[in-house]
């Protein structure tokens, strides 16, 4: 296995010695993401959770709909075209390499589906991010380059599992995802716990898992938004079970990928090989060492902003997000009311003060600029202290 990491701000000259840069794990306004982790936040959080009980009062009251985080998602607000072109255009003037770009919306192949009738985007391998669930958590799988002729196929089987899971029928699919050759199976972000079952059981189901599918994943993802020490706790899982990490955008505003890979491959399923052979060149570019946190403001920022050129029924934020009517119905937030809560008016407006430069220079000091880290533990790279 060879698994180098290389941090742009210290080696800018490493890029040059390869033919291509790849982006994995990006988002477009296809992908449908679960609002359920507001209520799991709010529960340990007194005020949120006052507000979210007056909101849902109102909400009956006036309109006799029932919040229902659960069934209720937010779309990105980059079109498939505008997700790819942000991608392909930092590798091609940062790197000046040759771009690959894989779009993996969760659970739906529209994205790269549609890109393949433009003629600049008509290579772009078909793919997406599998949501797995698996006892009381759920994992996600970042499944890459499905072969074109079965990819609608593969789509609805994987779709279908997440819908009704099996625990009987999971290894098999798995298994059956690795079997081809051209596909890459990769464990997104596997440290974060999303559904907040705590640090000691998500462990023990992530354990349990990859003891039941580990023999058919490829790579462990290095995170764009995840931090420097939940990235280095997955260099150290991956090496625990023999496997490279990659790098993963999980890109969900307009902030290109963080984390890239290098490679020789002139295509995608040259690169599959690659990893599958255990070579995974990781890139961190230089916006990965600034704060976490102001990353993340600037992604919400992305998510909440206004955008003119959208079509109509996309420009707004209330717009991209959906929650089920009365009727059980999903539909855009702004067709549920006249005019969003006062509340949430106030908070956009504080996270908006993140757009001025003296708010954001004070945060960069006040969580610090980590250039001097690296992030691997491996021989001959410097371990986090």
């Amino acid at each position: 296995m060879h698994n180098p990491l290389t941090y742009l701000w210290q080696d800018p000259a490493t890029p040059r010695q390869f033919k291509s840069a790849v982006s994995l794990h990006g988002h477009t306004n296809h992908s449908k993401e679960g609002l359920y982790f507001i209520v799991e936040f709010a529960g340990d959080h007194s005020v949120l959770r006052w507000a979210l009980g007056q909101q849902e009062k109102r909400a009956r009251q006036e309109s006799a709909i029932k919040l229902n985080f659960w069934e209720a998602y937010w779309t990105p607000p980059v079109p498939a075209l505008a997700a790819y072109s942000l991608e392909r255009r930092q590798i091609e003037e940062r790197l000046a390499i040759e771009p690959m770009v894989s779009l993996t919306d969760h659970d739906n192949i529209e994205a790269p589906m549609l890109l393949r009738v433009v003629p600049e985007a008509r290579r772009i391998p078909v793919s997406l991010e599998w949501s797995v669930p698996y006892q009381e958590t759920i994992f996600h799988l970042g499944i890459h380059n499905l072969p074109t002729a079965e990819a609608e196929q593969w789509a609805a089987r994987l779709l279908d599992y997440t819908r009704k899971p099996d625990a009987t029928q999971l290894r098999g699919l798995v298994s059956a995802l690795s079997a081809n050759p051209q596909i890459l199976v990769i464990f997104n972000h596997p440290l974060w716990d999303l559904p907040r079952v705590g640090r000691a059981r998500h462990l023990e189901l992530l354990h349990k898992f990859v003891a039941e599918v580990g023999d058919f994943l490829h790579a462990f993802e290095l995170g764009r938004l995840r931090g420097w020490k939940e990235n280095r706790g997955v260099t150290q899982l991956a090496s625990a079970y023999g496997k490279p990490v990659i790098s993963g955008g999980d890109r969900h505003g307009c902030e290109p990928s963080a984390i890239l890979n290098l490679s020789n491959a002139a295509s995608f399923s040259e690169f599959v090989a690659e990893v599958r052979d255990g070579y995974s060149h990781v890139l961190f570019m230089p916006q990965y060492a600034e704060s976490t946190t102001l990353r993340t403001i600037q992604t919400l920022l992305d998510v909440i902003r206004t955008y003119p050129e959208h079509p109509l029924g996309f420009r707004r934020w209330d717009e991209r997000v959906f929650h089920p009517d009365r009727n059980g119905v999903c539909r855009p937030l702004a067709a549920l009311w006249q005019r969003p809560p006062a509340f949430i008016g106030h908070t956009f407006a504080a996270l908006r003060m993140f757009e001025r430069e003296p708010v954001r220079g004070f945060l960069r000091l006040a969580t610090g600029w980590r250039q001097g880290l690296r992030l691997g533990v491996g021989e001959g790279q410097e371990a986090l202290p």
